[in-house]
């Protein structure tokens, strides 16, 4: 088991680049997932208020014997708890489901631009962080244009902006925003809901590499700096997903697999997503 090396954010706290994504699982199969996913090497775990299972993250947390400090613990606003008070009380209700006494990643999941207050919203956040409930606060699916707007009327740039982010949308412009004004890339989907594992091109590369094609794209993914959270309820590819700190990839495939791009999403778009 290889240590997972870690991102520095704009506020001095840093996050393991490959955490582990808890969507889609069944809050009473949470423990003994994340459990699985402790023993292979994971830190970093990954829900939301919308998933419905912060109570089993919690309870997976308390019996894994862990030092609470050594875990990195995200979850999620919905947009319908948006708003300064709104957004204040679905926080304490998502820590009561945790468990937790703090969270170490607050994000707004949406834009939800159509609704109009997520500036609002993320002052609630500031609070948090200000209060040290939250010890980094950040965004999810935000565009250019939302985060300027963050940018101009509040005085806190997010640390994080998860995305959809793959081979088949690598999100180039939205990127190279973040990089100029110190935010992390993190990339939800990143294996485009596992419809990339199956392409011929990326199959043969992994050959090449006497590895899977997952564990290339996800390799793909550090080379160019983003951290990921790769959802998985079979602990084979828990293990594999994270087995991907032992080789490299050549320049000229990662520039193949950013070639990849043609702009297909497996979400919603967030101006839309209201």
């Amino acid at each position: 088991m290889r240590e997972v090396p870690v991102v520095g954010m704009n506020n001095g706290v840093s996050i393991p680049q490959v955490g582990f994504g808890v969507g889609l699982v069944h809050d009473s199969d949470v423990p003994g997932v994340v459990q699985t996913a402790i023993e292979a090497g994971y830190r970093s775990f990954d829900t939301a208020s919308i998933y419905g299972n912060e109570t089993g993250l919690g309870q997976a947390i308390a019996q894994s014997g862990m030092p609470r400090e050594e875990l990195f613990v995200t979850t999620k606003l919905w947009k319908n708890a948006q708003g300064y008070d709104a957004a204040l009380r679905a926080f304490d209700e998502s820590l009561t489901r945790l468990g937790l006494e703090y969270v170490d990643l607050f994000l707004i999941h949406w834009p939800a631009p159509a609704r109009g207050d997520f500036v609002q919203t993320w002052k609630a956040l500031e609070k948090l962080a200000a209060d040290g409930r939250a010890r980094t606060i950040g965004v999810s699916n935000f565009q250019i244009s939302h985060l300027r707007r963050l940018s101009e009327e509040t005085g806190t740039v997010p640390a994080i902006n998860q995305i959809e982010l793959h081979p088949n949308l690598i999100q180039g412009d939205l990127r190279a925003y973040h990089s100029e004004h110190g935010i992390v890339t993190q990339a939800w989907s990143p294996l485009a809901n596992g419809r990339l594992v199956g392409d011929e091109s990326i199959r043969l590369m992994a050959e090449k590499y006497g590895k899977t094609p997952a564990q290339v794209i996800l390799r793909w993914h550090l080379e160019l700096g983003n951290v990921v959270i790769p959802k998985s309820a079979t602990p084979e590819r828990i293990r594999e997903n994270i087995d991907i700190f032992d080789f490299e990839l050549a320049e000229d495939d990662v520039l193949a697999l950013s070639e990849m791009h043609n702009d297909t999403r497996v979400g919603p778009h967030p101006d839309h997503f209201s």
